[in-house]
């Protein structure tokens, strides 16, 4: 099974280079990274994949950026936004991720929008950098709102991704750290694994892997 760290930011975005943060992901457990704004490559064994972040709150600014990035090998993430926006994204061709829901009004993605990820295979993604990095009110609503989503997901199985979103090598986080953090929660070990595979089962049919933000 191959495991994943759905979010990194290598150099010189982050403060680290990509090779120290592929080293420091095969010695916590990971097969792959997606590197956003990276160069897909192989470091010591562990498998880059190139991840595109794509910011725009009109939808046909999102369909032309896919179109154009869908000639390389790339993975493509989109961030969240309102009700509207976010139900338009499912049905966009080529993308594969939608992250940052938790920055989103928590009616923005419903279970009607849940069955439609299960049908086009659309993963979601749990940014863990927030719960580690947040204190007080604003942690406790993200933590409220990745429970909803694993409720939803329980119920609707669509796929989900995990990112540490790493800036540099003391950001990265062990499969094993992920699991324990998504247990706050509610994230089951068996929910856990299966969101750290996805990654792969996106590269199986193809090489790249898209992202949009």
């Amino acid at each position: 099974m191959i495991t994943t760290d759905a979010s990194i930011h290598s150099y010189p975005e982050g403060d680290s280079s990509i090779g120290r943060m592929a080293l420091t992901a095969r010695e916590f457990g990971f097969d792959s990274l997606v590197a956003i704004d990276g160069k897909e490559d192989e470091i010591f064994d562990v498998r880059i994949l190139r991840g595109v972040v794509l910011a725009s709150e009109r939808i046909q600014d999102i369909i032309g950026q896919i179109r154009k990035e869908r000639q390389g090998n790339a993975i493509i993430l989109v961030n969240a936004g309102d009700y509207s926006f976010n139900r338009s994204l499912l049905h966009v061709k080529g993308l594969h991720i939608i992250r940052h829901i938790h920055k989103t009004h928590k009616k923005s993605f419903d279970h009607i929008m849940a069955r439609m990820a299960a049908e086009r295979s659309i993963a979601i993604d749990i940014d863990l950098h927030p719960v580690i990095y947040l204190r007080g009110s604003p942690r406790q609503k993200v933590l409220q709102r990745y429970c909803d989503l694993v409720r939803l997901q329980s119920r609707f199985e669509f796929p989900m991704t995990l990112s540490s979103n790493a800036f540099s090598i003391l950001e990265q986080r062990t499969a094993r750290d992920m699991e324990m953090i998504c247990s706050l929660f509610g994230m089951e070990g068996g929910q856990v694994k299966e969101a750290l595979a996805t990654i792969g089962k996106i590269c199986s049919p193809r090489r790249p892997v898209q992202v949009v933000e």
